[in-house]
């Protein structure tokens, strides 16, 4: 028999699908480290264990969101010169004026980073609420166009007439009729001329999770004959000429490029015909949609995308360019919102392994004893009699063995330690069914289900609620793999789980390795650290996330290339996460409060006698000091401590399923 190949960093880099959802920002070098190539080339390559070592240093503690600022530049550059590469090739009549919708991320550090890079190609922002218009109309430049979507009330368009007063160009899309007479309501109290948006509601569906965006029963948008009823409007009051933009939007994440090709169109559509009406139409807006493949799988799936950003760009500017020939109307000046795109790939948590709950582990030493009870005798039988031939049939021994000593306990007739013993040799038994099974002609459901069961749970120092709100709440599928040691072959398989105390706290469904049954394939843990990465990250998960367990935001430190630097690139800034008192103070616990009634519970103990004064003042310090901590995990056991971790043996009443981790 040939002696098995060795593992090789092409093999890591398979396993993890690296090439198929990094876009060549992310690769894996000669150490065996991930690394971040903002260039896409290998020259000038940023360690992540470098940066993990860095922020160490200066007593940051994981977990860590790390923020490649080069890659969010390097986005938005991007998505400005494929349009206007494809505006050049086709000979399109109108310009590219994208801009970002700040809801897909608002921490200021990331518009002001998108709205620097955007400034030579008058890249603009969009808003859709008041605390948001409030940021973009300080923010943005006056010579890009600043988009106002989301419903509006009075002081929400007296706020856009403010704009257009200071110079800035406020577009505000209409999204149902009454929001009109509010516009222009605020635009005379203003002294200003409005500039007016259109949202049409398409009968085009959208694709992916968010496919309800358009058609019939979409929130958002007017009908044509609420359309004609605006027409009729404004050419009443004189003002056609402020008609300016037409907008619609088919959902974030379109997986399907047939979907971006007949919405473009039918928007286009729209588009032509107000203009042959006399509106004076400048602007088309296709909104966002343009996908990020998070699973790397390139197909339509719901966390994939059939298409490249090339692909998108070229089929905007040459659907909009056909229907505009065929009506014989000027080709619009195009608008896209495509933050997801732009933010996602620039975002990469860092947390660190702590633990590892392992199937069949036993912190104490369970011998064959002379009085064991009958029923463990004869679970030690069927481990002993387990061949390749009655692999089904021992299994379910072994299930019934484990269903009747449940029943013997509940009824004081098996004691603590016999039974501790059967829920041993039960997982015992489990695994050497799980070694034996690649030999079977024909693997049960009931045995796939056991093998799912074999798999270890990963503890990780993080809140899945906090840092990944959406794989909670949607499934969405975030890239996930180790951030070092891959040069050797990861021999284990584990789900992750985080560090709340809810069940649902935890990762079951990964972008590599579909195949390994809701497990991530990682290295065994050996004493030392271990980081695993959560990438694309930047879209969404910052301002979503949840206090659930009260774990609060992450560290943060913002990274810049730079060849002159030794390690080739430099922390610009670190953002503190959240204490655990500003976590309370975010759910009216007041601080001072807090620790008022521990004094006085302290002091009342030294009046009692049972503590001296000095202990007293001693736990009210340490109470303070514990308010101003991080809120996630300090102290990491050791890897003697973790040898005690609990088993899924620990609660069997469910034959060959996996239990719920044990809240730390």
């Amino acid at each position: 028999m040939p002696a098995p190949k060795p593992w090789t960093l092409d093999d890591s880099s398979e396993l993890y699908n690296l090439q198929g959802w990094g876009l060549n920002y992310f690769a894996i070098n000669a150490k065996g480290h991930v690394v971040v190539q903002p260039k896409k080339v290998a020259e000038g390559a940023i360690d992540v264990m470098d940066v993990i070592e860095d922020v160490s240093s200066r007593n940051i503690k994981m977990p860590v969101l790390i923020r490649f600022q080069d890659i969010l530049r390097r986005r938005v550059a991007l998505i400005n010169e494929s349009f206007a590469a494809a505006i050049a090739e086709h000979g399109y009549g109108g310009r590219y004026f994208g801009v970002y919708p700040i809801k897909v991320n608002q921490l200021r550090e990331v518009v002001e980073e998108i709205g620097d890079a955007g400034r030579p190609f008058q890249f603009g922002l969009e808003a859709g609420s008041k605390g948001e218009l409030l940021a973009v109309l300080a923010l943005n430049p006056s010579e890009a166009l600043t988009i106002v979507n989301g419903y509006k009330d009075e002081s929400m368009m007296r706020l856009a007439a403010l704009g257009l007063k200071i110079g800035r160009k406020v577009v505000v899309v209409i999204e149902k009729l009454s929001e009109l007479e509010l516009l222009l309501s605020a635009a005379r109290e203003g002294g200003v001329k409005p500039l007016i948006g259109l949202r049409v509601k398409l009968q085009t569906q959208g694709s992916g999770k968010w496919r309800s965006s358009s058609g019939h029963f979409a929130k958002f948008g007017l009908t044509t004959p609420e359309i004609l009823g605006v027409v009729e409007t404004l050419k009443a009051e004189g003002l056609s000429d402020c008609l300016k933009l037409v907008h619609f939007h088919v959902g974030s994440q379109v997986c399907d490029i047939r979907t971006i090709k007949d919405a473009v169109k039918e928007g286009a559509r729209y588009y032509a015909k107000l203009r042959k009406m006399g509106l004076g139409v400048e602007y088309l807006d296709c909104g966002g949609g343009l996908g990020v493949d998070y699973d790397g799988t390139h197909t339509a799936v719901d966390s994939s995308m059939n298409y490249s950003l090339r692909e998108y760009v070229a089929d905007v500017v040459y659907s909009v360019q056909e229907v505009c020939k065929q009506e014989k109307v000027p080709e619009p000046h195009l608008v896209t919102e495509s933050g997801r795109s732009m933010v996602a790939h620039h975002a990469l948590l860092v947390a660190n392994i702590f633990g590892a709950i392992e199937t069949g582990t036993s912190p104490v030493d369970l011998r064959e004893g002379a009085d064991e009870h009958q029923v463990v005798r004869e679970l030690r039988e069927a481990l002993k009699d387990l061949t390749p031939k009655n692999i089904a049939e021992s299994f379910h021994d072994g299930q019934q063995h484990l269903e009747e000593a449940f029943s013997l306990f509940k009824l004081g007739y098996l004691g603590l330690e016999d039974k501790a013993k059967v829920e041993n040799l039960y997982w015992k038994l489990c695994l050497e069914i799980g070694k034996l099974l690649p030999k079977a002609k024909f693997v049960s459901e009931d045995l796939l289900e056991m093998q799912k069961a074999l798999n270890d749970q990963y503890l990780c120092n993080f809140s899945v609620f906090q840092s990944l709100p959406d794989s909670w709440a949607i499934n969405q599928i975030f890239p996930i793999m180790p951030l070092h040691r891959l040069a050797e072959e990861p021999l284990r398989r584990a789900s992750v789980v985080d560090i709340t105390c809810d069940s649902d706290g935890k990762i079951t469904n990964f972008a590599a390795h579909r195949k390994a049954g809701g497990t991530l394939p990682v290295h065994a843990l050996d004493g030392s650290p271990y980081y695993l990465g959560f990438f694309l990250m930047g879209a969404y998960q910052a301002t979503m996330g949840d206090i659930h367990n009260l774990f609060g935001r992450v560290n943060e430190v913002h990274v810049f290339k730079d060849e002159d630097e030794p390690k080739g690139y430099y922390i610009e800034e670190t953002i503190q996460g959240q204490t655990i008192r500003d976590v309370l103070s975010q759910i009216q616990y007041s601080d001072y409060e807090l620790v008022k009634r521990i004094k006085e519970a302290a002091d009342s103990q030294v009046k009692a006698g049972a503590l001296k004064p000095r202990e007293a003042a001693e736990i009210v310090d340490r109470y303070e000091a514990v308010l101003s901590e991080y809120t996630y995990v300090d102290h990491l056991p050791t890897a003697d401590e973790n040898k005690g971790a609990p088993s899924h043996g620990a609660q069997p009443a469910t034959p060959g399923k996996p239990t719920e981790p044990v809240a730390p």
